[in-house]
C-alpha cells in the first residue's frame, strides 16, 4: 500500500519510509522496519505524526459565524431528504459523514451547480431544491481539485500561474532581445519562431511503435531544450529561457527576486510548499496533491476580493502529514482575508481544525441523505448521532 492514514500506517506489518522530503530533496528510504523502528528514526518526517509528537495545525485560531450565510433549502438529490442547511460566509466549513451519506451530492452537484450557474450562466444540471439564499453575498467560485493543470507536456506550473507569460516578457526586453527585433513570442516554446521546430518545443520526439505503446525520446536537435540555438543566446543574470524554467521554485525565488510580478507568483507557489518544484515541470507528472496546490498557488497571487467561495472535494486524498498541514494553512489565508472555504473531508484532523462542521447521514445510501448535526467542532463531538463525532471527541480531548 501507498499509504498516508495514521491508523493503517501503524496496522502495517512493514513500513518503508521515503524522503527525507519532497522532489529533488527526496527519494531515498530514509527508515525500514516495524513501525515502532520507523517512528524511532530521527530522520522520519512520519515517526512524530504517528506518535502524535508533532500536530497538524496544532496552533491554529478558529473563527466563529458572522451574519453572512449561504442557506440551502429543500436539497433532494439523490439521496437527500429535503435537507435545509446554513453554511456561514467567511468561515472554513467542513461536510462530512459515511460515504454515500449525501455530501457531494449538497454541495457538488446542488450549490457548486447553482452558484455557477448564477454567476457565469453555466448550463449543467442543478441538484432539485427549493431554492439558495445568500448567493448575492459572493462574487466567484473556485473548483479546487487534484485533477491534472493539463495533459500535456507543455502545461506546467509556470504556465498554470502565469509566470511564463511575464518570463517571456522580461526577456524581450533585455538588450539582446530588443536588438534582434525579438518579441515575447519569440521565447514561447508553443508557436513558431524561437522554439525547436524539429520536436515543436516538446523537448521529446514521438517514436511510433505501431502494435506497442509510442515512445518518447529526447530531440536530438535540441537535446530536450524546446528553443533554438538563436533564442538561448538571450540570456538574463546568465540563464537562457530554457535555463530559467529548469529552476526549481525555491531556485527562482534568488534569481527574480527584483521582478515583483514573477516573485508574487513564486512567493505564492513556496507557501504551498511547492519549493522543489521545477517552474517547467510537465504538467504530467505532477501528483494530484502538487497539482491540486499549483492551483491554492495560482488563487492565492490573485488580489482578494474576500468575497470568493472555494469548494474542495476531499482535498487531503494521497497527501502527507506535512503536505496536509501546507494545504490547510493556504486555506487559513483565503480565510483571513474573507473569503469562504468549504470541504468534503474525511481527515479527522483537519475536520478538527475547521471553524465549523456540517455532518451528514447517518448512513449510507437510503440511510442517509439528512443533517445529522451543525455547528463547532465541540457541538460535533458532543452528538451521540454523529458517527464524525465519534471518532472527533477522543481528538478534542487529546488536543
Amino acid at each position: 500500500m501507498v499509504e498516508h492514514d495514521r491508523d493503517a500506517i501503524l496496522e502495517a506489518d512493514w513500513l518503508v519510509d521515503m524522503g527525507p522530503a519532497a522532489g529533488v530533496h527526496g527519494g531515498q528510504i530514509v527508515a525500514q522496519g516495524l513501525p515502532k523502528d520507523v517512528i524511532a528514526h530521527p530522520g522520519s518526517v512520519t515517526g512524530p505524526y504517528l506518535t502524535g509528537a508533532k500536530r497538524i495545525l496544532a496552533d491554529h485560531t478558529r473563527h466563529t459565524p458572522g451574519e453572512g450565510m449561504l442557506r440551502i433549502v429543500g436539497a433532494r438529490a439523490n439521496n437527500l431528504k429535503d435537507v435545509t442547511v446554513e453554511i456561514p460566509l467567511g468561515l472554513i466549513t467542513a461536510v462530512t459523514g459515511v460515504s454515500g451519506s449525501g455530501k457531494s451530492s449538497l454541495i457538488v452537484d446542488t450549490l457548486l451547480s447553482a452558484v455557477r450557474a448564477e454567476l457565469y450562466g453555466a448550463t449543467g444540471s442543478v441538484g432539485p431544491c427549493e431554492r439558495i439564499e445568500g448567493l448575492n453575498q459572493i462574487d466567484k467560485v473556485i473548483s479546487i481539485d487534484q485533477a491534472p493543470i493539463g495533459r500535456t507536456p507543455r502545461s506546467n506550473p509556470a504556465t498554470y500561474t502565469g509566470i511564463f507569460t511575464f518570463l517571456r516578457e522580461l526577456y524581450a526586453t533585455l538588450p539582446d532581445a530588443r536588438a534582434r527585433g525579438y518579441k515575447p513570442g519569440r521565447f514561447s516554446f508553443n508557436v513558431k519562431g524561437g522554439r525547436c521546430e524539429a520536436c515543436q518545443g516538446d523537448g521529446v520526439r514521438r517514436v511510433e511503435m505501431h502494435f506497442l505503446p509510442d515512445v518518447y525520446v529526447t530531440c536530438d536537435a535540441c537535446a530536450g531544450r524546446r528553443y533554438n540555438r538563436e533564442t538561448l543566446e538571450i540570456r538574463f543574470r546568465g540563464l537562457s529561457v530554457a535555463d530559467a524554467l529548469d529552476l526549481t521554485v525555491d531556485d527562482a525565488s534568488g534569481v527574480f527576486e527584483s521582478i515583483p510580478r514573477i516573485q508574487q507568483r513564486i512567493a505564492a507557489l513556496r507557501q504551498v510548499g511547492l519549493g522543489y518544484v521545477q517552474l517547467g515541470q510537465p504538467a504530467t507528472t505532477l501528483s494530484g496533491g502538487e497539482a491540486q496546490r499549483v492551483k491554492l498557488a495560482s488563487e492565492l497571487s490573485r488580489k482578494a476580493t474576500g468575497r470568493t467561495l472555494y469548494v474542495l472535494d476531499e482535498p487531503t486524498t494521497g497527501l502527507h502529514f506535512q503536505d496536509i498541514e501546507l494545504l490547510m494553512r493556504a486555506l487559513f489565508d483565503l480565510r483571513d482575508v474573507g473569503n469562504t472555504v468549504l470541504l468534503i473531508e474525511h481527515n479527522i484532523e483537519l475536520i478538527a481544525a475547521a471553524d465549523w462542521i456540517i455532518d451528514l447521514g447517518p448512513e449510507g445510501g437510503d440511510g442517509g441523505g439528512r443533517v445529522v448535526v451543525e455547528g463547532s467542532p465541540q457541538m460535533v463531538a458532543d452528538c451521540a448521532e454523529s458517527h464524525t463525532g465519534r471518532f472527533l471527541r477522543p481528538f478534542l480531548l487529546q488536543s
